[in-house]
């Protein structure tokens, strides 16, 4: 019996393995330069908020987003926004 083995298996086990070397250095060099965040300086103005002038209890005028708010489409009568505002004297 012969314990010498084919030189042709060798290089493809060679080969093999170095394939598979070179390929699980893939993710590391994803990780590495494609997750790099970049800085972003925004200028423009928000473009996606509507806001809207409302009166709070104590009296001031407020500018409030008007996602916010929910909508019950309901008036009321000056009796109850009167009895709501605060006066301070």
């Amino acid at each position: 019996m012969n314990n010498q083995k084919d030189p042709k298996e060798t290089n493809s086990r060679r080969k093999l393995i170095a394939g598979i070397g070179a390929l699980s250095l893939f993710p590391l060099a994803k990780l590495g330069f494609f997750n790099k965040k970049k800085d972003v300086i925004s200028c423009a103005p928000e473009s996606g908020t509507q806001k809207i002038k409302l009166l709070s209890q104590d009296g001031t005028l407020v500018e409030v987003d008007l996602s916010k708010i929910k909508s019950t489409k309901q008036k009321i009568s000056n009796e109850q926004l009167q009895s709501w505002v605060k006066k301070e004297l």
